[in-house]
């Protein structure tokens, strides 16, 4: 990564919120939370914990001086709880005191008692119960109820998917600093700056521009902190408020993955009709999302695994419903892929069970159905600029993919214990917010006499090269070395009303308000250049490597002398862009529209071998080709693509989020909860960037990179599956993820452990 942050990293010097210089009397704070799932508060008693030492204050509902609210959606999300608990973890009471630890132990000491109520943890129930957030959502394209009729086969199914912990590395935290007058600074470990400060304004009863929120970059996201950050800077900002100090909130890991939201589990059910030769004709699916205790990000997320429901394919009948369904859990929040995953494993899921039922390789079907040029998604919008087969078909070449599926039988047939499987997983993801308000951004640009530049965006740098993106952009629109280039952090009194850092979108908006600012700069300096050098056409004046050419040749210029020319004529050398994402709207009435600027398309390959007596697995390797567009540094996205097919690969196989039906999270650990290391990634993994498909919407004709490669994750659930059914042909197993070691034992050995179990039951009464 050509920029200055990989070497701040590895030699520790990276700033984080709590790296900052500490003011003089900062404050520390802790959080009470719910220890029960479901409660009418009856007494929250606080005065243990304001004896203790070091403590100066215990802050409650009653101390908000604004509105009590949080909910970036629906309105349904307390601060602190006034009344009533709804999930374990849910913020009670705020302690400030002279230490981190004072206020910890301060914490333990408050006392709630709550008069329990039922709790709700499967979305189902809740279904059942009327217990809905928003209301339920449809998609159809044309006529399934018609299509059954025609198909030769039709085949149901059950999907369970679970949830997924964000692990970020720096886990939440925010500090609130006294400004002049009743100001306040926060600086937070956010996604979304603009929704911590116009939220903390509405906690404090102020209007936005008396909150300031500085976000310099995050050690990691990944969704968990789009919304879910918002709720500790509130806390900070209170804190300030009351006591007129600064105030900083850290938890620690394990307080984090008990208080804060995951990726959504679902539970789906699905219907699939097709030919004998395996073209699909319908496809109806009914998704129950469970949300949690809040609506948080929860109905966006449910529209966006509707938008991906087909996956890659088209279907000219398709019926899919979803539905949020309010449980007794942290609000679950946004993920990369933002609820696209959860669709999609269910469309792989109907495949696979067709190919079983039809005795047909899983990738003839897929082949078959895969979208082509102008085909129609149920959400009204045309596949224009198509790659889903032309990644296939390079995947499948580059590859050699019938020979890889040739070696893969040779060694199922000569090994009895040990099984190989083979998957291919095709990929479609559309890029733009869904809600189309979001896809707006801007940038400013400042020129200094000296020929540096300052840039500020609207985009969050959390790891995933975006500041090196910006800065690459720059540079190439500038004609001038990188070196030159500063990106300044994250500030809303830079950059005002900010969309997210999320939906794969920052480098696309946050860029092409790069250069809009840059082209008003350039727009005034080239007629300069004309003037002085007394030429006729402004327009090709170019400037490569700092010099300035005119019509190709030079002209003695450098870009020094250009600038200084430029202050010295009284010529502006700061600008502000504005982009906002042409062409895309979405009417919820009809459920129809054109939400994406683009889509993404890609195609992996996955490998795996199967202990069939222990249920473990190795990932041997995966193969990718990947539709990128034009890429703006190679080095940049392939850490992308990577890092989002190992936690895609985790999600799918041992990161398992339980909770109990108490609502207790029993993986809220990292010793009690799975995650994929070094070790578990395939040593041969590669990765082709599709070449000459630039997306003429992206700078530079670059695509989006965050979140689709994640999806080539879900390969690996049916490379297990078909590892599985090679030394155990069968139908039946299930389709849930993730498929553990645990998991996967039990599902080939189901009749032998009953009979096990059985026998043990027997003994045990007899002994009686």
């Amino acid at each position: 990564m050509p920029f200055h942050d990989p070497e701040l990293h590895t030699r520790g010097e990276s700033r984080y919120v709590d790296d900052l210089p500490q003011p003089e009397g900062m404050l520390h704070a802790a959080v009470f939370f719910s220890p029960v799932a479901h409660g009418r508060i009856r007494q929250l008693d606080v005065s243990a914990a304001l004896e203790m030492e070091g403590v100066v204050a215990v802050l409650t509902a009653k101390d908000i001086p604004g509105e009590n609210q949080i909910g970036p959606l629906i309105p349904d999300q307390e601060l602190l709880a006034s009344e009533e608990v709804f999930y374990i973890g849910q913020p009670v009471a705020l302690v400030v005191a002279t230490h981190a630890e004072q206020a910890r132990k301060a914490a333990r000491r408050i006392s709630l008692q709550v008069d329990h109520l039922p709790v709700i943890t499967d979305p189902r129930e809740a279904y059942e119960k009327g217990e809905i957030i928003g209301t339920p959502r449809v998609f159809q394209l044309g006529d399934v109820e018609a299509a059954w009729e025609q198909c030769d086969l039709v085949l149901e199914g059950h999907c369970e998917i679970g949830g997924q912990e964000h692990v970020y590395l720096e886990t939440q935290r925010a500090r609130a600093v006294p400004a002049e007058g009743k100001a306040i600074r926060i600086y937070s470990s956010t996604q979304s700056p603009y929704a911590v400060q116009r939220h903390a304004a509405r906690v404090l009863g102020y209007p936005n521009h008396l909150i300031e929120v500085d976000v310099l970059r995050l050690g990691g996201g990944f969704g968990g902190k789009e919304d879910q950050a918002t709720a500790w800077a509130c806390l900070v900002a209170l804190a300030t408020w009351h006591t007129g100090k600064p105030v900083e909130l850290v938890l620690s890991r394990e307080e984090d993955m008990i208080m804060t939201g995951k990726r959504h589990p679902y539970q789906s059910d699905f219907k699939i009709g097709v030919t004998r030769d395996g073209r699909i004709l319908a496809f109806e699916v009914r998704h129950y999302q469970n949300a949690g205790a809040a609506a948080d990000l929860s109905p966006a997320i449910l529209e966006r695994t509707l938008f991906h429901s087909t996956n890659s394919y088209f279907i000219p009948n398709v019926r899919l419903f979803a539905v949020s369904c309010r449980t007794h859990l942290p609000p679950f929040t946004a993920f990369r892929g933002f609820g696209g995953p959860q669709g999609m494993f269910v469309m792989e899921s109907a495949i696979a069970r067709v190919a079983e039922a039809l005795n047909m390789p899983r990738e003839e079907i897929q082949r078959k159905n895969l979208l082509k040029e102008n085909d129609l998604f149920p959400y009204g919008q045309r596949a224009t600029d198509c790659r889903a087969r032309r990644t296939w078909d390079t995947a499948m070449e580059v590859y050699r993919f019938s020979e890889w599926k040739q070696r893969v039988e040779q060694f199922n047939q000569s090994h009895f214990h040990k099984k190989k499987g083979l998957a291919v997983m095709p990929i479609c993801f559309g890029i733009s917010f869904t809600a189309t308000f979001l896809n707006q951004a801007s940038a400013l640009v400042h020129v200094y006499t000296d020929g540096s530049v300052s840039i500020s965006t609207g985009g969050v740098e959390m790891g995933q090269g975006l500041r090196a993106n910006i800065a690459t952009i720059a540079a190439r629109a500038l004609g001038i070395r990188l070196e030159r280039i500063k990106m300044e952090s994250t500030n809303t009194t830079r950059i005002a009303n900010m969309s997210p850092s999320a939906a794969s979108a920052t480098t696309v908006l946050n860029g092409n308000a790069t250069l809009l600012a840059i082209q008003q700069i350039l727009s005034r300096l080239k007629p300069l250049v004309a003037r002085e050098l007394n030429v006729p056409d402004p327009e090709s004046i170019t400037i490569q490597d700092e010099k300035i050419f005119y019509r190709g040749s030079e002209t003695g210029w450098t870009w020094e002398k250009l600038v200084q020319t430029a202050y010295f004529k009284r010529v502006s050398l700061s600008a502000h862009g504005f982009f906002a994402t042409p062409g895309i709207y979405f009417d919820k009435q009809k459920e129809k529209g054109r939400p994406f600027a683009y889509h993404v398309y890609g195609t992996a390959i996955l490998e795996v071998t199967l202990d069939a007596l222990r249920g473990t697995y190795t990932i041997d390797a995966v193969k990718i080709v990947h539709d990128l567009g034009r890429p703006l540094n190679r080095r940049v996205d392939l850490g992308q693509v990577e890092g989002g097919l190992a936690q895609g690969l985790g999600w799918m196989t041992v990161e398992e989020l339980v909770f109990d039906e108490n609502g207790r999270n029993l993986s809220g650990a990292l010793a009690t909860y799975k995650l994929p290391d070094v070790y578990f990634m395939p040593d041969d993994l590669e990765v082709t960037f599709l070449e000459n498909a630039d997306e003429p919407t992206g700078p530079f004709g670059n695509k989006a990179v965050g979140e689709p490669p994640f999806m080539y994750g879900i390969g690996v659930f049916f490379a297990i599956r078909q590892a599985m059914q090679a030394f155990r042909p069968r139908e039946d197993y299930a389709f849930r993820a993730p498929l553990t070691p645990e998991r996967v034992l039990m599902e080939l050995h189901r009749e032998e452990i009953a009979r096990l179990r059985s026998r043990v039951l027997a003994t045990s009464s007899a002994g009686k």
